[in-house]
């Protein structure tokens, strides 16, 4: 018999502070629809001169790591130890300044931990302003701001985004902050939608239903995204969306909501339940889930990290993860490395060769789960800035790397770079739970995350 979602999670005794801290965590942070000032007018935008951070000699650089110990020790999760950040930044500097420099100019990399279970808006803010302010960094590589703030405040400071962070993002996004924000290693929000939805008709997820549910972080890419694609694509197989926003902005309202969508879908005697946009709500649900009574087939991605689940199974019940299908995109945070040799493919090989050029090893993929999406970072940021002739800046920098056609991922599958594109990954692969191992699966070859 399963024990409730509040005795499964890591509160003792129920206290309400604790569950609101846990919330944070199980969410890795509650997202806001606030911003630290208006947004510049995306393409419109052409810088002049040298962005904030660069001289004729050098150009500065931020890394943001989260702070996972902390997290671990306030809840009791389970994460796989990822090594020194400091470490990892530290050699990705020396590899590029002895390769060149950015464009012949010394890199200076810095690595800022950031405690995750005190995120906020106004938290996400003060690092915006450290970083660009007192920091002057010309770009920031981010790894675990899930504030909708965050982004706009780097931009109107005129400071380049290598967005690492699971957060969806779709191109009127990317085209509203540009040419200042990029994904490395994931891939654009709409692509995925459309491979996810065209999986999960493949693999037989909606046979049989007239209706599904959909669970889903209310923010304004997503309601975006699912309005206006997913929800239309889903008709077309057949199937009505029954939506459960859930109101991310404080630890309340995100327990509330996912509460409330099991309440709804349970009621509805809806059997098939989907996430769209990350968040870590797949996790919160489906805790939430077992003490409502209500069990689903669950439709998953690397957005709503499948190896967590797999690592926690007093969090989240095996049981739980019997029928789980999905797409995944990011080995490190999908399967084990019995399901795929590590490491694999050139981008990948060559991340670990320049690590273990430092002296750091990693026993794992998951291991190097952040590791890796630096590497890539630092790999676009050197492969475009390396192309710039004179002035170092956000649009000088962006027009060299829409250029990049031939960039691939090493946290990922194939590329997707070119002039209109913002976001690196360019493939997926259907991912399904095995119960005989214990763990996620991949099944076929590569996919090509679909056009617009």
């Amino acid at each position: 018999m399963l024990r409730s979602w509040r005795e499964r999670l890591p509160l003792l005794g129920g206290d309400r502070q604790l569950l609101g801290r846990s919330a944070v965590v199980l969410a890795a942070v509650a997202l806001s629809i606030a911003s630290c000032g208006a947004l510049l007018p995306g393409s419109q935008v052409r810088l002049v001169g040298n962005g904030p951070g660069v001289t004729d000699d050098s150009v500065k650089m931020v890394f943001v790591g989260v702070d996972l110990e902390a997290v671990a020790q306030i809840t009791g999760f389970q994460f796989t130890e990822f090594g020194s950040y400091e470490d990892q930044v530290e050699a990705l500097e020396d590899w590029v300044n002895a390769n060149g420099g950015i464009g012949g100019r010394t890199l200076d990399a810095v690595f800022k931990l950031y405690g995750a279970t005190d995120d906020s808006p106004a938290a996400e803010e003060q690092l915006c302003n450290q970083l660009t302010q007192d920091e002057r960094a010309f770009a920031v590589v981010l790894t675990g701001q899930f504030q909708s703030n965050a982004r706009p405040c780097y931009a109107q400071r005129e400071t380049l985004i290598l967005d690492e962070t699971l957060i969806a993002t779709d191109t009127e996004e990317y085209e509203k902050l540009a040419p200042f924000l990029w994904s490395p290693s994931y891939p654009e929000y709409g692509s995925f939608v459309r491979g996810m939805i065209s999986t999960l008709g493949d693999t037989d997820f909606f046979d049989g239903r007239e209706r599904i549910g959909v669970v889903a972080a209310d923010t304004p890419v997503n309601r975006r995204v699912i309005e206006d694609l997913a929800t239309p694509l889903l008709k077309e197989h057949g199937v009505k969306p029954e939506i459960a926003w859930v109101d991310t902005t404080d630890q309340g309202s995100l327990f509330q909501g996912n509460d409330q969508a099991a309440v709804t879908f349970r009621t509805k005697k809806i059997d098939r339940v989907m996430f769209l946009g990350g968040a870590r709500i797949a996790s919160i649900f489906t805790a939430v889930a077992a003490a409502q009574s209500f069990s689903a087939k669950y439709a998953v991605s690397s957005f709503d990290n499948p190896q967590f689940y797999v690592n926690n199974p007093e969090t989240i019940p095996p049981e739980i993860l019997e029928g789980m299908v999905g797409v995944g995109f990011t080995p490190a945070q999908d399967v084990p490395d019995s399901i795929l040799t590590f490491p694999a493919g050139k981008a990948e090989k060559e991340c670990i060769g320049i690590y273990a050029d430092a002296g750091i090893t990693f026993n794992s993929r998951e291991a190097a789960r952040i590791a890796l999406p630096f590497c890539d970072a630092m790999r676009l940021f050197k492969a475009a800035g390396d192309l710039v002739d004179g002035d170092l800046n956000a649009s000088t920098w962006s027009d060299a790397a829409h250029t990049l056609t031939d960039f691939r991922t090493a946290a990922g599958f194939g590329g997707a770079l070119d002039a209109d594109t913002y976001a690196a990954a360019g493939a997926y692969r259907v991912m399904r739970y095995d119960s005989d191992c214990g763990c996620f699966v991949y099944e076929g070859s590569h996919v090509d995350f679909p056009s617009s």
